[in-house]
């Protein structure tokens, strides 16, 4: 996966207009410009499309981190010269404060199967003897778990809410309508 289609993908998921996403980059201290942006968003085969480089993706989930959940006192990490799926992954758990289980119920949603224990080794050191790398397949089902929970669940919710909120409408409508219909009739 490409640094485009995973900033797409977030710009979906959790419905960031252009105004969002130059916040973002500039919590993280750059100062990104909304054609810049239109161009790392757009298709591969686009002629005014840019490559996102990994450390200006660094600074964009970075600055997602802060948005998400505040900066921490001291001095703020630099943002990683060559990004891997692992830290990626790493970066959007920290941001959404996801616990493991909240990951493996994402990974769930879109059959996904994995143990806790492997899901501790994508956040593991590389050097270390259990770290496992997180390929694209997984990072590509991780974002679509996202986009279930965050996206359409949200969508689903304000649906059933919308629905619950006619029903009521027609069920208030209907018993308004039948007192007024036995008054009508008392009248006579």
């Amino acid at each position: 996966m490409t640094n485009n289609d995973i900033l797409r993908r977030l710009r979906y998921t959790f419905d960031l207009n252009d105004s969002t996403m130059i916040a973002v980059f500039r919590a993280a201290g750059y100062r990104a410009t909304r054609a810049e942006i239109s161009n790392w968003l757009k298709k591969d085969d686009d002629p005014a499309y840019q490559k996102l480089k990994d450390g200006l993706m660094a600074t964009f989930l970075n600055g997602f981190i802060y948005q998400k959940r505040g900066k921490r006192d001291g001095p703020q990490p630099e943002p990683e010269k060559r990004l891997t799926n692992n830290i990626i992954f790493m970066k959007l758990k920290i941001a959404l404060d996801l616990k493991a289980e909240d990951v493996l119920s994402m990974m769930e949603l879109v059959d996904f199967d994995m143990s806790k224990h492997e899901l501790s080794a994508l956040f593991r050191k590389p050097g270390h003897k259990n770290y496992r790398e997180c390929n694209d397949q997984m990072l590509r089902r991780f974002l679509k778990g996202l986009q279930i929970k965050y996206r359409e669940s949200g969508k689903h919710v304000a649906e059933e809410d919308e629905i619950k909120a006619v029903q009521k409408d027609t069920v208030w409508g209907q018993s308004k309508y039948k007192s007024k219909k036995k008054q009508g009739q008392s009248r006579s």
